[in-house]
């Protein structure tokens, strides 16, 4: 692949015998991760548990990128299970185990055993930011309005329009 990031893996003992990360596909933006348990060992995650899944590698990210830890889809989807901290971030001076926090917010009990792909790997280039103190901002549209607030005065204003429209009241 051209272009690709250059990463050295380092392969801990309890991945050994394990496939590095790769990708399932020449579209897939991540690497699956695989869970790096003793062989035989089985994690049982209870609905509502929580549980730092191993994967047996460790990583040289270059200083310009980060690696994001985030869920697989389909388990989220059949199983209700996916990583707590999404994305979990991989700083690239970090040099130890990479680890997935699952969670199960499924109904059923979910078991985790040793190769199980849990998680998706992407590794994206990182920005680094200069915050500057300002004793102002520039006003924009949405002003300071919060979380959730996005489209909300459009959305009443065209309901009012739509009443008014009908000549009914909201």
């Amino acid at each position: 692949m051209s272009g690709a990031v250059e990463i050295r893996a380092r392969v801990l003992p309890n991945g050994e015998g394990l496939p590095l990360p790769d990708y399932q596909s020449a579209g897939a933006a991540g690497l699956d991760l695989l869970a790096a348990l003793a062989p035989g060992e089985r994690l049982l995650l209870a609905p509502g548990a929580r549980a730092l899944v191993p994967t047996g590698l460790a990583l040289a990210l270059p200083p310009t990128h980060e690696a994001q830890v985030r869920p697989r889809s389909g388990l989220a989807l059949k199983f209700g299970v996916t990583v707590l901290n999404a994305p979990g971030t991989i700083d690239s001076d970090y040099r130890g185990e990479v680890g997935v926090l699952l969670v199960n917010l499924g109904e059923q009990a979910f078991v985790v055993s040793r190769g199980d792909r849990v998680a998706q790997l992407v590794v994206a280039p990182v920005s680094r930011a200069r915050l500057i103190p300002a004793a102002s901002l520039e006003a924009t549209p949405r002003g300071e309005d919060g979380y959730g607030s996005t489209g909300t005065r459009a959305q009443e204003q065209a309901k009012t329009q739509d009443l008014a429209r009908e000549g009914r009241d909201g």
